[in-house]
């Protein structure tokens, strides 16, 4: 029981570092469809861009819609 116990806690704890470090690192793991290259791209402050990346966060257009108007306003 206390090797059950001891294995639980190492388990535990090797969990709990690799969030702290994944958390930490700013690089993280993408999503499935991340695209490299638009989270590459700086973050501006054209209230335009802002309003396209809300809208797409809210699923008001899709992602061909996204990035069409994308290439559009830059």
């Amino acid at each position: 029981m206390a090797f059950v116990m001891s294995l639980f806690t190492i388990l535990l704890l090797t969990a709990v570092a690799v969030t702290v470090v994944l958390a930490t690192s700013g690089s993280g793991l993408t999503g499935p469809g991340a695209d490299a290259e638009e989270e590459a791209r700086p973050r501006t402050s054209d209230p335009a861009l802002q309003e396209l990346r809300m809208r797409y966060a809210r699923g008001e257009i899709d992602r061909e819609e996204y990035l069409e108007r994308l290439i559009d306003l830059e």
